[in-house]
Order: structure tokens, then sequence, then C-alpha cells
């Protein structure tokens, strides 16, 4: 596949090294040279200079043989994302997506508006992370959350602590405990920097995160083996007043008692206590510990710290954990802090980069794919397939086809049906199928659904 990517910044290069994992062929576009250098030092991929609106720019990056045209330069530079979306398509790219930093570009009658320009997906980092954030603090011991076809299948990760009834266990032992049937799938287990495919022997250990797949009635059970209770949200604080921040505040300030931001920029706070009519608004400096403390922050059921700083967000969840908060989240930018954060105790991450770069993922691999998502604190992906007729996944049941061992069928949605397979199961065309893969397995899963 040819992918042609303007916007050497993070977001970018990160997309561009999962992408170059996948063999495809990729051309990246930056004004500055220096970005450029750094990503030919670390990847093998073909570099333009110069501004990704010059048609000029455009055709020595041959976007019209592109399959997929992405514009992810810096938030600031929106204008120039949907300007270089557009004439690429008109230059013959087949599919384009751009970046964008205005929420109201996102609202479902302003889409049409890009979708007639010929812009195939609009997607704004800072709004899906704040969806991320929100879902993480509805499942309140979860690490990882996401929810398929309404819910009937849902990915549930938690980390299991000392009190866990799975602890010592085999995972022969806890499937041989349920009669009738399994209600749910163990998909993984991320165990400091390594992230496993269980098999049947494998022991459950102190401070491993689990991933299942799990029937909707499934939830309050597994939510018990994390070995901790679970809380309702009823306050919160934030730290950090930017846009996520601002989002998250939006989503539940008229659904919980009450929601509280810390921002150390006084025209910020001025203008966020003009757009949020419910939540408090305090001017202050959340690095400092004490000043945590002197705002009640202990008896808050969330803590959700999402300033520039992955440092001070770490910092400020683990003070606030200290102090007794049941559920922290920070924005962890600098994917290398990711299981850090975790050893120190921290519930959940966000990344930016990793919620982007599985939005755009999905359009590298087929149209059979519904739904994609990189997950934090493993090397795993999450991927939705639309089954069709004839494809080699339909030839035979699940212990026949020889799946690729880095892989895994979590579960199947059929119609109304959520079920949860066994190597006896059989899948069949127009199923929706939940797989679970380490990225050198999703070339060979991809020709499973093909």
């Amino acid at each position: 596949m040819k992918i042609v990517i303007a916007g050497a910044g993070e977001v970018g290069c990160h997309l561009a090294k999962m992408l170059s994992a996948g063999y495809h062929d990729l051309t990246i576009i930056d004004s500055d040279e220096s970005h450029l250098a750094t990503v030919s030092e670390t990847m093998d991929v073909l570099t333009v200079q110069g501004n990704p609106t010059s048609v000029a720019v455009l055709k020595e990056a041959q976007v019209d043989r592109a399959d997929l045209f992405v514009a992810v330069c810096p938030a600031r530079e929106q204008d120039v994302n949907v300007v270089s979306a557009v004439i690429a398509k008109k230059l013959g790219a087949r599919k384009v997506t751009a970046r964008v930093n205005n929420p109201e570009y996102l609202l479902p009658d302003n889409k049409l508006i890009f979708k007639e320009m010929g812009i195939d997906l609009l997607f704004c980092p800072e709004s899906l992370t704040a969806a991320e954030i929100s879902d993480l603090l509805q499942q309140t011991e979860m690490s990882e959350f996401l929810s398929f076809a309404n819910g009937q299948l849902q990915l549930m990760a938690f980390k299991l602590y000392e009190s866990s009834p799975l602890i010592g266990h085999t995972l022969a032992e806890m499937i041989s405990s349920h009669e009738g049937g399994i209600p749910f799938k163990t998909v993984a287990i991320s165990r400091g920097e390594e992230t496993i495919i269980p098999n049947p022997n494998d022991v459950f250990k102190v401070s491993d995160q689990v991933f299942f797949v799990a029937r909707r009635e499934a939830a309050a059970e597994l939510m018990g083996y994390s070995g901790r209770e679970s809380r309702a949200i009823r306050s919160m604080t934030i730290l950090g007043g930017g846009r996520i921040g601002e989002m998250v505040a939006q989503k539940f300030e008229n659904n919980i008692e009450f929601v509280k931001i810390i921002e150390i920029n006084r025209e910020r706070c001025e203008a966020l206590s003009e757009r949020l009519s419910k939540t408090l608004v305090i001017n202050g400096d959340g690095r400092n510990s004490d000043f945590l403390y002197e705002e009640d922050v202990r008896n808050c059921d969330a803590f959700v710290a999402v300033t520039s700083s992955s440092e001070t967000n770490i910092l400020a969840c683990v003070a606030a954990k200290k102090m007794g908060v049941s559920k922290t989240i920070a924005e962890v930018e600098n994917i290398e802090y990711i299981s850090l954060a975790e050893e120190m105790g921290i519930d959940a991450m966000v990344n930016k980069k990793l919620i982007t770069a599985g939005r755009i993922f999905r359009f590298t691999l087929s149209n059979k794919v519904r739904t994609i998502k990189v997950l934090n604190g493993s090397d795993a992906d999450v991927i939705e397939y639309i089954v069709k007729p004839n494809s080699l996944i339909t030839s035979s049941i699940i212990k026949d086809i020889d799946f690729p061992e880095n892989a895994v069928i979590g579960g199947i949605i059929r119609g109304s049906e959520a079920i949860i397979p066994t190597g006896e199961t059989r899948i069949r065309p127009y199923d929706r199928v939940v797989v679970f893969a380490l990225p050198q397995a999703l070339k060979a899963v991809e020709s499973f659904f093909s």
C-alpha cells in the first residue's frame, strides 16, 4: 500500500513507525528539514521537503498513486491539513484523512461539508483522547475499555492486585471453574515489557495487566477478579485546562456531583470559567503536592492529569494516589514512560499518538475492518473484522484453521448474539469478529479475512 504522510511531528512519526512494520510504501512530507532528517535516521521511508499545500510538492511525493494520504501537521496548522488533503484527493489519492483541532468540524452536519470536499475522515486527537478518558471514568477499575456492537461484547483490561482470586492460578483453572460455558475469554497478559498471548497453563501473577473479551453480563464478575472494589465516580479533579481537560469537564459536569479544573495559566482559567457553567476552575500549580492537598484532591473519586507535560501528569497522579484517590488517569505522551507509570501505581494512561494512530491505522487494513484500537501498556492491537463470504476464516472450525499463534479470536457478534468462541466454533460470513493480535501477526491475520 502506498501511503503519503504530511507532517513529521510526533503523531506523523509514530504513525510512520507503526506503518513501516507492515511493509507499506511510505513517503513523508514536511517543511522542516531537521524533522525529515530524524525520520530518515530511524525509518526506511522516502522524504520530501516542502509545504504540503504545494501542488508541486504533492506531485513530487506521488500522491496521485497514493492509496492513503494522511495530513497530520501540528494542531496549529489545521488549515494546512485540510487544504493539503483536498488537493491530494483532487490529484488522485484514493483515501485522504486530515487532523483538525476545532471540534466544531466534527459535528455530523459539518462533517458532511468536508466529505463533499473529498476528505474521507477528519479526526481531532484531543477529542479522541477525551472520549477515551470518559470511557475509562465510566468503567472505574479498567485500564483499557472498548465496546463492540453497543456493548454486546466488551474489551476489558485491569491490573491484578494481591487480593485478586486469580493470583497463583492458571488460565485452565479459571476456565474449569465455570459450568455451562464461560462468558468471557482471556486474550492477553501484559507482564512488564512483555505481552503474552496466554495458553491454558499460564499462571496469573501480581501486577499482571489482563485483557478480556467478555459478553455484557460478565462485566461484574470480571471486576471481582481485579482484587479491588469498584467505586462510582461522584467527584473529579482535572489537572490541566487545555482542550482535553475542557472536553472531559463538559462531558461530566452535568452528570456527577462535582468537577474541578486546576490550570496554571490565569487567562485560560478565565476562558474556562466562561464556557463551563458547573465546573469549579482554580488557578494554581498542580505540580505542587501541597497545593493539591490544600485543594482537597484526597476526597475526590477521580483525578485526571492532562497537562502538556507527561512528567507532571505522572507525578501528580502518583501524589493523588498516595492521598487516597480511587481512580487516576494520566496523559502520557512519552511512550517509554507508560510502563513506568504503571509500575508507579497509576490506574490508566492515555496517549494521543496511540489513539490517533489506531484511528488512522484502520484505513491501512481493508474495508473489512470496522474498529481498531492500539493499546496502552501492550504491544497488541484489537481489531474488529466483518467476515466476507469465502474468506479463509470460514473454511473450518477455529482449531483447524491454523490461526497465527501471536493472535487470538476473542469474540464473535452474529446478529444480536454475542459469542465467546472455543476451538469448536465455526465463523460464518458476515460475522463480526474481535481479534487480539501482536504487530508481527497482523499481516497473517489479515489474510484470513481476505
